[in-house]
């Protein structure tokens, strides 16, 4: 028997897995598929997934394989030059999808995460104690949790039978890598001209000949599992474009949906959601791989404290009521955006007055803030400006915060020098140093980097660790 087992080994599911092999769990991945999928559905990551790759001790991987690109643009294609942001990472860094789930996959392996791959779930059962996954082949594992990381068309949902309500695709957008016989300069042209009226198209060069191409569908397909074929890759070019770039040689092709839809519950029992399981919304602003990365490095220490039983009352329910709204945000602005990048006379007059308002840059920041999720504050009750923030990185006398949350526990960092965790030095980091860049005496953070007390009171400090790290062991 196994702590955990995560159904779906794509980037939410071995992020997942990793959080909890971090806090001393066994955590087993079963994936259906017996490799991992070449399709690029996204393309980069935003500044807080960064954020949490540097505290996690990944991010210079991250850095090294990706490029680092202007965040301005990401809401609705809008560009604008990006404000100063409140980050250490103010960029989006390219890189493609299979990518990140390599890094991620090999970080799982190295932390000691068992990852099964050519495994179907297809059943489960729960009761007091654990739950029983059934899979394809007729074997039966038996785990404390399970969370299904298994994408939009999650088998483990369906199972327990919780409602995804929202809105069905009303478009559809074709995608893959191929390579070109068009000219450079004929593609870029022809790429200019198409864009001024139409902004679901696009060939993107890669590199070494091979190009990403978007176009739009020709209508929604009935199972949108099953890829477009090149023949219909070219008649949509001709028809957006006038022009098929004299297409072949694919590597893979795609479609993706306009679909908005929320999990209405993100726990039944021992069994929770994660990532796409829980939310799927459309690709505006490159949202979907790091909503679903945050929602594990949200979820994984208050699983593990809860398994390890010094979880306070609550805790694990926490994830969903945090993350929730989190992605309900992320659905409305992802629908907004697909409005605004409509062709009809209304939107693009919309679009235009957006583009206006993001001139002022308050504006533009409070927009791109959503889109790299820098801004979300969870709701802990009143209390100082910090509260439920996450803290962006700070320089300290000794280093760097973010290098010093790598043990995926709580942190006090302490100006003062006069606090004490004492009775939860097993869970909780005390740093006594300094930095100029926190006005603040001290902060209690958790091991996802939020901030749940901030001040210099030893009282105020001693109220608030038991809300979030249990009791006091004497």
């Amino acid at each position: 028997m196994v702590d955990v087992i995560v159904a779906g080994g794509g980037p939410t599911g071995v992020m997942l897995a990793s959080e909890l092999r971090l806090q001393g769990l066994r955590a087993l991945v079963l994936d259906k598929d017996l490799e991992p999928t070449p399709v690029v559905r996204a393309l980069g990551i935003h500044a807080r997934t960064v954020e949490v790759m540097d505290q996690r001790g990944l991010v210079e991987q991250f850095l090294e394989l990706g490029k680092q690109h202007p965040v301005g643009g990401f809401f609705a294609g809008i560009t604008q030059p990006a404000p100063e942001l409140d980050t250490s990472y103010p960029f989006v860094l390219g890189i493609p999808q299979p990518v990140t789930e390599r890094l991620l996959t090999e970080h799982a392996l190295e932390l000691g995460v068992e990852i099964r791959r050519g495994r179907e779930l297809v059943g489960l059962s729960q009761d007091d104690d654990g739950v029983t996954a059934e899979l394809a082949d007729g074997t039966r594992l038996r785990a404390g949790y399970l969370v299904g990381c298994d994408g939009g068309r999650s088998t483990v949902r369906k199972l327990l039978g919780i409602d995804f309500p929202g809105e069905p695709s009303t478009v559809e957008t074709l995608l893959g890598e191929v390579e070109l016989t068009a000219s450079p300069e004929t593609i870029n042209a022809v790429n200019a001209e198409v864009r001024k009226t139409q902004l679901r198209f696009g060939a993107g060069h890669l590199g070494n000949g091979v190009y990403r191409v978007v176009a739009p569908a020709e209508g929604v397909a009935d199972d949108r599992s099953v890829p477009p074929t090149l023949e219909e890759l070219k008649r949509q070019l001709l028809a957006t474009a006038g022009t098929d770039f004299g297409v072949h040689s694919p590597r893979w092709l795609s479609r993706f949906g306009d679909a908005t839809r929320l999990a209405e519950r993100y726990r039944a029992g021992r069994v929770l959601l994660a990532g796409d399981a829980a939310h799927i919304h459309p690709p505006m602003g490159a949202q979907g791989l790091n909503l679903g990365v945050q929602d594990a490095f949200n979820l994984g220490w208050k699983l593990a404290a809860t398994i390890k039983g010094w979880a306070p009352a609550g805790l694990l329910d926490t994830y969903e009521t945090e993350r929730r709204p989190v992605a309900a945000d992320v659905l409305e602005n992802t629908r907004a955006q697909t409005v605004l990048m409509a062709t009809e006379a209304g939107p693009r007059a919309v679009r235009r007055l957006m583009a206006e308002l993001m001139d002022f840059p308050e504006v533009n920041r409070y927009l791109l803030e959503k889109i790299i999720a820098v801004g979300i504050r969870y709701d802990f009750g009143e209390g100082h400006e910090l509260l439920g923030k996450r803290l962006r990185d700070v320089v300290l006398k000794q280093g760097r915060l973010y290098e010093l949350m790598r043990t995926g526990r709580g942190l006090l960092l302490d100006q003062t020098g006069g606090l004490s965790v004492a009775g939860w030095a097993d869970r909780v980091d005390h740093v006594v140093d300094v930095s100029e860049e926190l006005a603040v005496p001290a902060v209690l953070l958790r091991p996802d980097g939020h901030v749940v007390w901030a001040g210099e009171n030893q009282a105020e400090l001693l109220g608030e660790m038991p809300k979030w790290f249990g009791e006091p062991v004497s």
